[in-house]
């Protein structure tokens, strides 16, 4: 069977290569520094006890094109309307995603923007900032325990936050072995795509309460939302589950107000 997670790892490698050669690490670095963030993430998660992150999704590598008739664009605009605290944008062409709709999603909406990657390499980080990103995404799988320290630490210089994603204990315990505040458990089986919330309950004994945990994927219905949010979870981040609703704006509101 196919393991997805590693032919896209693979692929990013050639992508981070190509891009390099398109505009060199240092200039990437000169264009991020001038420009640092504010940690927005951790400002608007302050101002509530349960936080949506409403991911602009317009395809998946397991399910291909959803169909819809939103445009990113679109979809950032309900997003924030029906109060989503902060948006995923992808940026990986897997999620028909593109690095430019980071910067074109920051000037249409007034809330933090999480770039969804698949970063392996310290460019990633830098170009996110570039991008006006004011967080990224740190998949503990792929990385090494001293990759993902050192990821996190990069990510603060530049005044980005980070939400490091778990999918089984060992990913845990590497997270739980950073400074990390925002810990991603992801309901998505890495290697075959598949989606059960049960993953984020199973793995919550397991979690540090201090930091703040959001559970990311396979979230369709306002009940699965309401059982992580009685469960403790501090969030949720949902993709598919509010892109492809028949109704976007209720589906989104509805997920937003617990």
């Amino acid at each position: 069977m196919r393991d997805i997670l590693a032919e896209i790892v693979e692929k990013k490698k050639d992508t981070v290569a190509a891009a390099k050669k398109a505009l060199p690490l240092h200039e990437v670095k000169r264009r991020a520094e001038e420009n640092t963030g504010n940690f927005a993430m951790s400002h608007r998660f302050r101002q509530s006890r349960w936080n949506l992150i409403a991911e602009c999704k317009l395809q998946s590598p397991s399910k291909g094109n959803f169909g819809h008739n939103h445009s990113v664009a679109e979809l950032a605009k309900i997003y924030e309307q029906a109060g989503a605290a902060m948006l995923s944008v992808h940026t990986d062409e897997h999620f028909l995603g593109r690095n430019e709709d980071v910067t074109m999603v920051k000037e249409l909406v007034d809330i933090p923007v999480l770039r969804k990657e698949f970063i392996i390499d310290e460019y990633q980080i830098y170009e996110a900032r570039m991008l006006g990103a004011d967080a990224v995404l740190l998949i503990a799988r792929i990385l090494t325990a001293q990759q993902l320290k050192d990821y996190l630490y990069l990510a603060w210089s530049l005044g980005m936050d980070a939400l490091v994603e778990v999918h089984d204990e060992d990913d845990m315990a590497k997270a739980l072995a950073t400074p990390a505040q925002f810990i991603g458990i992801n309901n998505r089986n890495l290697k075959y795509f598949r989606t059960t919330i049960q993953n984020t309950l199973d793995l919550l004994p397991l979690a540090d309460r201090n930091r703040t945990l959001i559970s990311e994927s396979g979230i369709h219905t306002v009940e699965e939302a309401r059982q992580l949010h009685e469960a403790g979870l501090d969030g949720i981040l949902v993709g598919e589950g509010l892109s492809t609703a028949a109704d976007v704006y209720g589906q989104t509101e509805s997920f937003a107000r617990m």
